[in-house]
């Protein structure tokens, strides 16, 4: 089968997934909304700047490289602008998108996300199946947005023929969103699936500038300013140091960055949390093979891969208490969940996580289960293959 892919060519999980849809033996062409390097496997890779992608790339030259210095600045302002204008672009992009699978001539079109991505993709010509997966946010935080997100979110919907997401929340959304349900769906992970015998290779010393022997507690989501309850997590770290000194906070991906610098200084950057550049995967696999607790404080989300990959490393996982976490966490029997909204509410949650060795380990064994039951590479790709089929004639 010959699959066109539409998605932002940049993102992690772009990149996994595809390898994922080469194993089953499928040709694959992207469409990229973003400037990206070709992935390797892929017959051809078209750039199809939409919704001002060019302007928040690191790939980009020209004009849109010397805005991205703005861009990262003014974040917010950029997120809010895109849903407002965004919109805007995508009559003309979706014109050129539809020329070109009528050029493909794919066997199908599947779009890794709705903002901006299904919404180009709404555009396929009708003879030509088009699958969209949602990606975390996508129905609770993007569509609400503005009306024109609202109204492009309801037309990519409508237009979709099938419909993968990373919760089970989101087929129950998708219908309030004009999608049929009717149609097929499938709950998988996004990223294709965790390789828990890739990660079962890594296995190398702590880096030299962490401390050995004392707990770690890692937070890997970064620095997300529309769901990532970042002042959350940073105003309970002095809480949690008050009763519990002898831990380490790690904090990869936000070295240098601005929210998390202005953060570290206002609760006068203590020795013990250390904020990290980005990681390569398999430099951040083993950080969770030596964490303790890993955190994810968020507001908005679907099914965070780095979570279930923290998790099956072992790590104790604390969680905002939002419906997507729910259907992988059950609080006080393989991991803990708070209200995003609140640093003594998460204190507490750390600091119970590290007097209850039971509990950590309890989880751990736990989750390595639910890992290999729900979320496990081949078992992915194996459902996968069935729902693609699905829409060959």
């Amino acid at each position: 089968m010959h699959i066109l892919i539409v998605a932002d060519g940049r993102s992690p999980i772009t990149r996994r997934w595809i390898p994922g849809v080469l194993a089953l033996g499928h040709r694959v062409t992207l469409i990229s909304t973003f400037p990206c390097t070709p992935l390797p496997g892929v017959e051809q890779t078209i750039i199809l700047s939409t919704a001002f992608g060019g302007a928040a790339s690191g790939n980009s030259t020209g004009r849109a490289s010397a805005l991205r210095p703005l861009v990262s600045r003014f974040r917010r302002l950029f997120l809010s602008g895109r849903y407002l204008l965004g919109p805007l672009t995508l009559p003309l992009s979706g014109k050129r998108l539809a020329r070109l699978v009528k050029e493909i001539k794919p066997d199908l079109v599947h779009a890794l996300r709705i903002p901006f991505e299904g919404m180009l993709a709404s555009y396929t010509p009708a003879n030509t199946p088009l699958i969209l997966s949602t990606w975390g946010n996508d129905l609770t935080l993007h569509a609400p947005a503005s009306p024109l997100m609202s109204a492009w979110t309801r037309r990519a919907l409508r237009r979709a023929d099938g419909l993968i997401t990373d919760a089970g929340r989101d087929i129950r959304l998708a219908p309030q969103w004009g999608f049929d349900p009717n149609r097929p769906t499938l709950n998988i992970l996004t990223s294709g699936g965790i390789d828990l015998t890739e990660m079962g290779r890594i296995a190398t010393e702590l880096p030299a500038e962490l401390p050995r022997d004392v707990p770690l507690i890692i937070n890997p989501r970064g620095i997300r300013p529309a769901y990532a309850r970042t002042d959350t997590f940073f105003q309970a770290i002095p809480l949690v140091l008050q009763r519990w000194p002898n831990v380490c906070f790690v904090c990869p991906g936000m070295a240098g960055q601005a929210e998390a610098e202005h953060w570290a200084n206002r609760i006068h950057r203590p020795p013990n949390l250390r904020l990290l550049a980005g990681l390569p995967q398999p430099a951040l696999w083993n950080l969770f093979s030596h964490s303790d607790i890993t955190l994810s404080i968020t507001t908005h989300d679907g099914t965070p891969n780095t979570l279930l990959e923290a998790m099956a490393c072992g790590c104790l996982p604390i969680a905002g208490d939002i419906e997507s976490l729910r259907e992988w966490i059950t609080p006080g029997i393989n991991g803990l969940l708070v209200d995003p909204h609140n640093p003594q509410a998460l204190a507490e949650a750390i600091v119970l996580a590290l007097t209850n060795p039971t509990l950590r380990h309890q989880a751990a064994e736990l989750n390595l289960k639910l890992i290999q039951q729900r979320a496990e590479i081949n078992l992915v790709r194996a459902q996968l293959a069935v729902f693609y089929q699905r829409f060959t004639s």
